[in-house]
């Protein structure tokens, strides 16, 4: 979004929601109202006062506009670091591109012109009873699947395909939309190329494969930093292969690219999660916990994969990411997460007569791994004399490359 459209209209205001539901999240404090993500300027919202007598949708102060996102940070928003009012013209934007020295709103922020208000928090509410849980978690996924088949069916909202790695989170998604292309990004040989084969196959879907060079790793890794701010190696890793997927749909006319995100993180898919008591990567010792840790990753996440994906020329779409599935994946008990014999356990069973059973079990590696390309910029790296002896050899590559 260019900086001269961010007076316009409500739509470049807002994403993703309205603005009467964006003031009735404010009041009520409800950080899950039954959307995917919400960003951006309410300017003139309705006088309602909540229960503590706020003024819904206005400032801590009750005066002017307020820029608000979600509490996942499902939509990016950023404001120039030195504004003296953030919601004034020039000093907010979707885009960092559009600013001097922009930093990110923090997820689940309302902010005026003079304070930030922290309101909406992840809930953490208990676990319920394995059988109503399942049954939310399904009920869930079929209400936000058959929306995005509806949107799919709107010629209004441009082509869609999906990112497809062949695993169970790109195969529900993929299933929902039967008669959108799938695209999958890879160097030769790689587990995601290999993967997606089967499971398209076995789909019967088509499939486009994106084969990865490295002339590609050395030509997206300055387009990415530019557009996301991002220059660590594992940054780069994650999000080269969803920017050269994305590049290739958008090449091909597709204006939408769904895609499995938050589906680990949501439904317990890390092996850290399995056993955390002795797992030093998280400090939570429960399996729930350790599931809480990882769903607070999101937010810095999300806005690399966003901001990388609409660098490339399409605009995501993470159905799984839906308010009503985080809300079912928030009171699964731990067993329903994850165990010692499987991960995501709730979202495979969901997956059940909606995906073959070789895609409802499918091992999933990480995609830096699956497409090999953590290992092809390595190798890059140390082809231009950034040796693994050398601290942060990678990290000194990408460095020389963005100063060429």
């Amino acid at each position: 979004m260019t900086a001269d459209r961010r007076d316009g209209s409500a739509a470049d205001r807002l994403r993703g929601a309205s603005p009467g539901l964006v003031v009735d999240a404010i009041r009520d404090r409800d950080p899950l109202p039954g959307t995917r993500g919400f960003a951006g300027l309410l300017t003139s919202p309705p006088p309602s006062t909540g229960e503590d007598g706020e003024s819904a949708g206005r400032g801590p102060d009750g005066r002017g506009p307020v820029l608000v996102r979600d509490v996942l940070g499902r939509q990016p928003l950023f404001v120039e670091a030195d504004a003296a009012d953030p919601t004034s013209p020039g000093s907010w934007s979707f885009d960092r591109t559009d600013l001097r020295d922009p930093e990110p709103i923090p997820a689940g922020s309302v902010a005026s012109a003079t304070e930030r208000d922290p309101r909406w928090s992840l809930p953490t509410p208990p676990a319920s009873e394995p059988k109503p849980a399942q049954a939310a978690v399904d009920a869930a996924i079929e209400a936000t699947l058959s929306d995005v088949a509806a949107e799919d069916a709107d010629p209004e909202t441009g082509r869609l395909a999906v990112a497809f790695s062949g695993g169970v989170d790109s195969g529900l998604v993929a299933g929902a939309v039967p008669d959108a292309p799938c695209y999958v990004a890879g160097f030769e040989g790689c587990h995601d190329v290999s993967a997606a084969r089967e499971a398209a196959a076995a789909m019967d879907r088509d499939l486009r494969v994106v084969e990865i060079s490295h002339d590609d790793l050395r030509r997206a890794i300055p387009e990415i930093v530019a557009a996301t701010g991002r220059r660590n190696p594992m940054d780069l890793n994650i999000a080269v292969p969803l920017y050269l997927t994305a590049e290739a749909a958008a090449g091909d006319g597709i204006d939408r690219l769904a895609v499995g995100q938050g589906a680990d993180e949501l439904f317990g898919g890390y092996s850290k999660v399995v056993d955390p008591a002795d797992d030093d990567r998280v400090s939570a010792d429960t399996v729930r916990g350790a599931r809480t840790e990882t769903v607070r990753t999101l937010p810095a996440q999300l806005e690399r994969d966003v901001l990388a994906l609409r660098a490339a020329g399409v605009e995501p779409v993470a159905p799984l990411l839906d308010d009503r599935v985080v809300d079912a994946t928030l009171r699964l008990p731990g067993d329903l997460l994850a165990t010692a014999d499987q991960r995501k356990v709730a979202l495979r069973r969901a997956a059940a007569g909606r995906v073959p059973e070789s895609v409802r079990t499918a091992d999933k590696k990480a995609v830096q791994y699956g497409t090999y390309v953590s290992r092809e910029i390595d190798r890059l790296a140390r082809r231009n004399g950034f040796k693994r002896r050398m601290e942060n050899h990678v990290g000194q590559y990408v460095d020389a490359l963005l100063e060429e």
